[in-house]
């Protein structure tokens, strides 16, 4: 499996796992390959919409939150292998 074909199955798996959530504006952000355990590591960004209504958007940025999760996929047969939260700290 290349790179793209596993920043596409992960973005499907997100978009379909999440559907009835009506999440917007799925993206790639981040890739690894892990080596070890040999799964590729992709986070996938997307917007729910109520995390329109953050603090944020109470601030005055209307940008909407995001949510980050980490999808580990077998680079061998392919197979989504776990699908966790990323959480980004600041640097």
């Amino acid at each position: 499996m290349d790179v793209k074909e596993a920043v596409q199955t992960a973005k499907k798996y997100v978009a379909e796992l999440f559907t009835d959530e009506t999440i917007a504006d799925v993206g790639l952000e981040e890739v690894v390959f892990n080596d070890t355990s040999n799964n590729w590591e992709i986070t996938i960004g997307f917007s729910r919409p109520w995390q329109k209504t953050s603090l944020a958007a109470a601030l005055g940025n209307q940008a909407p939150g995001r949510s980050y999760k980490l999808v580990c996929i077998n680079d061998n047969d392919g197979q989504i292998t776990s699908l966790t939260d990323r959480v980004l700290t600041a640097s």
